[in-house]
């Protein structure tokens, strides 16, 4: 009995160690803390040993059962809620785009018999093409999308502006991935049903670059304004780069229908967590640490319970009367040129110019917006800090785009003239990454000049770089009858061109400071006179810091407030705080 007795104890302490070592891969990462989940107790025969504690899950005292050997799970987890955001939002993104590939890639198994070529060198005939539709019909199928997508741009601006942004984001890319589950039993119907189809897809995407700004009023404080913006812009990059290869793939080894039916389920399951996770602001988000929602807020300068009760009409004529906001313009104009003609004739061009086919190399095509997809980001990041520690955000905001599109003119007149096609294709690459740059001056300085309306304001630009994609492909046409290299030089000269154009431009207008009209006057008829009875301040959203210490100037007027943190003088007597913006050179001895 003596030898099973310890034969028996043997087995439960191997056991035991083993459930150790199981066990510890499910608590916290800080190795100080590792006692704090075992106890010991006595056994039977009065010997001691440990044992694993009954935690309960909602126990803060012991922490989270993180897996702490999954040190990229645990970085999720702790992220803070602004970043998680950003990083959700760049996947719809990534998904939108992937959906507009959709099309471009599968109508060619859709319209085009599958054959197979003998050893004796004849071909064989696999599978008839399942569409008999004409070169004209496959392009107005294809661009039907941006019929809707050009419509909606200003409306979804005023939307994002009046309801909560992040709800117009996640509805909108929901119903075009809903949609696009139907787009295969509408081709089997008639073209003109996937034509409808695309318009209301366009209609309801037109909505998210408007939204997404209006997402960061509430949630990029100033100095991350970069950051998280092109954070979330990057997914679109990297759906285009995304969304050809892998629907080529799903086609290629599955069917054509299989693509629409991916994405338009990823897309939904997106919808549902996006609508679920995400939040208008971070005062009524549930799961925001406290130290995290308190620098948002003080940052931005926000007082949410006057702002979201109150609609300000928009200033429209102060919009197209203001010099920077058509320095934006021009630079979405300018950009969207350049960014539709390589997605739209990048291989047409190597073909007809430089006799190469890009498709035997399909990660060499992708080679320069997935360049660019890596460059976004990374200008984000140096363009915040440049602007926390050196230089205003105008200077930033010109250095980043004129820098970024003068070079990539640069390079656009080296592919213009190149007779190689790695030549060309390295200048290309080249010429994309470094208009990445120019993301964190133009498509985040909506944010920096107003705020309160940079939803709008980006529909507007957005709406024009629109006018670019659709009027690019048809001079691209007109200028490349023959499809000799000559012409082709033509086509990236003028791209130079107009780059050029958009560097003098927005170095001259171009503005980082918020607008004297980018916020509401006492006089607003739209504002509600309860407000001013008890006081309150409506919120500024500008590039403001404070920590409620009295760090600031001093003001008789709670409304009549310059962005530079002066004040006019006043008749009024109240006194309340202005903080201090970024720009004002005490900003950074207190930050």
């Amino acid at each position: 009995m003596e030898y099973i007795y310890h034969f028996t104890n043997i087995i439960r302490n191997t056991t035991q160690n083993l459930f150790y070592k199981a066990t510890s891969v499910l608590q916290r990462s800080n190795p100080n803390s590792q006692s704090d989940y075992a106890e010991l107790i006595e056994d039977d025969d009065g010997r001691e040993h440990r044992r694993i504690k009954t935690i309960p899950a909602t126990s803060s005292k012991y922490g989270s059962y993180i897996p702490s050997r999954f040190q990229f799970i645990n970085s999720i987890k702790t992220m803070p809620v602004r970043y998680q955001t950003a990083f959700l939002s760049s996947l719809g993104f990534l998904i939108s785009f992937g959906i507009r590939c959709n099309m471009g890639v599968s109508v060619v198994a859709m319209t085009h018999n599958e054959t197979e070529k003998l050893p004796n060198g004849t071909i064989k005939l696999i599978k008839l093409a399942q569409f008999d539709w004409t070169p004209g019909i496959i392009g107005i199928v294809d661009s039907s999308f941006f019929w809707g997508y050009l419509i909606t741009q200003v409306p979804g601006g005023y939307l994002a502006a009046k309801f909560p942004a992040n709800h117009v984001f996640g509805f909108a890319l929901g119903i075009s991935s809903f949609l696009n589950l139907f787009i295969p039993f509408a081709a089997k119907i008639h073209y003109g049903v996937v034509m409808i189809l695309r318009i209301l897809q366009g209609l309801v995407e037109g909505v998210t670059y408007p939204a997404a700004h209006g997402i960061w009023r509430w949630w990029a404080p100033p100095l991350e304004r970069s950051t998280l913006a092109t954070i979330s812009f990057t997914g679109s990059y990297a759906g285009a780069v995304l969304g050809i290869p892998l629907s080529g793939i799903l086609t290629e080894y599955f069917n054509w229908q299989i693509a629409f039916y991916f994405y338009g389920v990823v897309g939904m399951i997106w919808s549902v967590y996006w609508w679920y996770f995400s939040y208008e602001r971070p005062a009524i988000h549930p799961k925001i640490t406290e130290d995290e929602r308190v620098y948002i807020e003080e940052s931005i300068g926000e007082a949410s319970s006057i702002s979201n009760k109150t609609w300000i009409k928009p200033p429209w004529r102060c919009f197209f009367t203001s010099k920077p906001v058509w320095a934006i313009i021009v630079a979405n104009f300018c950009r969207s040129w350049s960014f539709y003609l390589l997605i739209n004739s990048q291989a047409e061009y190597f073909r007809e110019a430089l006799d190469y086919n890009v498709g035997k190399d399909p990660l060499l095509a992708a080679l320069p917006h997935l360049t660019m997809s890596c460059i976004v980001p990374f200008a984000g990041k140096l363009a915040d800090y440049l602007r926390t520690n050196y230089l205003s955000t105008t200077v930033v905001r010109k250095i980043m785009n004129c820098g970024g599109f003068g070079l990539e003119a640069v390079f656009l007149l080296l592919v213009a003239y190149a007779k190689n096609p790695r030549l060309a294709i390295g200048a290309l690459t080249i010429a994309v990454g470094f208009s990445g740059f120019a993301i964190s001056g133009f498509n985040v300085n909506h944010l920096d000049i107003a705020p309160r309306y940079a939803s709008i304001l980006m529909g507007i630009s957005n709406g024009v770089g629109t006018l670019a994609g659709m009027l690019c492909p048809v001079a691209v046409e007109f200028l490349t009858k023959k499809g000799k290299r000559e012409e082709w030089a033509h086509v990236f000269l003028i791209a130079s061109l107009i780059h050029f154009g958009g560097v003098i431009f927005y170095g001259l207008f171009a503005s980082g400071e918020k607008q004297p009209w980018a916020e509401p006057s006492p006089t607003n008829d739209n504002i509600s006179n309860e407000t001013y009875k008890h006081g309150e301040q409506i919120a500024s959203y500008g590039s403001t810091v404070t920590d409620g210490s009295g760090f600031g100037y001093q003001t008789t007027d709670p409304y009549d407030v310059m962005p530079n943190g002066n004040s006019p003088n006043r008749t009024n007597q109240q006194t309340k705080f202005v903080p201090i913006t970024i720009e004002n050179p005490m900003y950074k001895n207190y930050h």
